[in-house]
């Protein structure tokens, strides 16, 4: 059977390829210490479940408005408002079948084929794709360690071309566990003035930093930012509802409409009943998300300096979402339990096959020399798994 060659020329998600291993070596009865899942440990709080048994039984089963209903827009708005200083009607806003929908959507409804969107590495895995399936091309740029993996003002004007269309950010940083200070966004906003370059700003890691690190949106550094910037949000991390598939699109008029008129062809209304969930999560007064934002920091410390203590591992300490990015390719063209280790690829499989360890690999991402661990995950697993992952190097 024919198959496209838009389909044939997307790899599988290599989180998900490592995720799916791992499971299958447990299922064999192995003991394997997995730091590859990007969802947190943490269940959905039962005050965002009860709503959302409340709104079934009170019969919202059926369809809503295409870019969610006018409750949850209004739910979204406010809080874009009161914690990220932007103002948005409803209209601004959609509601999408969660936040990797969310950057789908918003490149097709934006680019065209010959344009190009600046990605700095490393980068999402999905980043590449969703350009690719937009028909338009990826510039990839390559940070440097000593920047803290963040694009600098002077490699953001050597990448900017006639042909450029956007740039993409995402802060704080999947996989990188980095953040962007306001002063370095402010740079990079105003490199941008006077031009047409679109910004998508994916801010799904806002509510999770941490050392003291002050999060800013994009779109609030100035009235020129707001006006080219489409931002993304949404529950599935902060919130712990990584199967509720919500997330939102905020931003100017017409990329948002357009998103809306391509979504009622796409997927129609995020789920009715799901959303009456997520404006509890969003007006949530308990305190929920902190409680997990203090848990994840004290993770991220202890694999941070577990790591750095590890002969020929070099890690930056993450100031923002649950995943460490450790240097690893001082121990590249080494052989490891009869294993040629040549590049994070190959580095991750033996450490799964030998130690029973799940990283994931950084070349996906973009960054060879690295491999990705999330410290979503008990800090029980965490000793095991570092305590196994220095025995095989040692």
């Amino acid at each position: 059977m024919k198959i496209s060659q838009r389909a044939q020329a997307v790899p599988p998600s290599a989180t998900i390829a490592v995720t799916t291993r791992a499971k299958q070596m447990k299922a064999e009865g192995i003991d394997v210490v997995s730091f590859a899942a990007g969802e947190p440990d943490f269940d959905t709080p039962d005050f965002v479940k009860d709503a959302a048994i409340k709104a079934m039984k009170a019969g919202q089963t059926g369809y809503t408005a295409t870019p969610g209903t006018i409750e949850l827009r209004k739910a979204i708005a406010d809080k874009l408002k009161t914690e990220n200083g932007l103002d948005y009607t409803p209209d601004q806003i959609v509601v999408n079948i969660g936040a990797k929908h969310s950057v789908y959507e918003s490149m097709q409804a934006v680019l065209d084929p010959g344009d190009e969107v600046i990605l700095p590495t490393p980068y999402w895995v999905t980043y590449p794709e969703t350009i690719k399936l937009a028909g338009a091309t990826a510039v990839i740029v390559e940070t440097k360690k000593e920047n803290s993996y963040k694009i600098t003002v002077e490699e953001l004007t050597a990448a900017i071309t006639d042909k450029t269309a956007m740039l993409l950010l995402n802060s704080p940083s999947n996989p990188g566990g980095f953040t962007y200070t306001p002063d370095e966004l402010k740079a990079i906003a105003k490199v941008l003035e006077g031009t047409n370059i679109m910004v998508l700003s994916d801010e799904i890691y806002e509510r999770l930093v941490y050392t003291g690190t002050k999060f800013i949106s994009f779109a609030a550094l100035s009235e020129d930012a707001y006006n080219r910037t489409l931002t993304i949000n949404g529950l599935s991390k902060a919130f712990a509802m990584t199967g509720w598939r919500l997330g939102y699109t905020a931003g100017p008029l017409a990329p948002i409409k357009a998103m809306g008129r391509l979504q009622s062809h796409m997927t129609q209304n995020p789920v009715t009943f799901a959303q009456s969930a997520a404006i509890a999560a969003l007006t949530d007064k308990t305190g929920a998300v902190e409680t997990m934002r203090v848990e994840f920091e004290k993770r991220g410390k202890y694999m941070a300096k577990r790591l750095n203590s590890i002969s020929g591992v070099s890690c930056h300490q993450p100031t923002g979402a649950f995943y460490c990015f450790p240097d690893v390719s001082a121990h590249y063209n080494k052989t490891i339990g009869g294993a040629e280790i040549t590049d994070s690829m190959s580095f991750a499989k033996a450490l799964l096959e030998q130690a029973s360890v799940a990283v994931v690999p950084g070349s996906p991402f973009g960054a060879p020399d690295n491999v990705r661990l999330s410290f979503a995950t008990s800090m029980e697993q965490i000793e095991k798994g570092l305590d196994r992952l220095e025995k095989w190097l040692s």
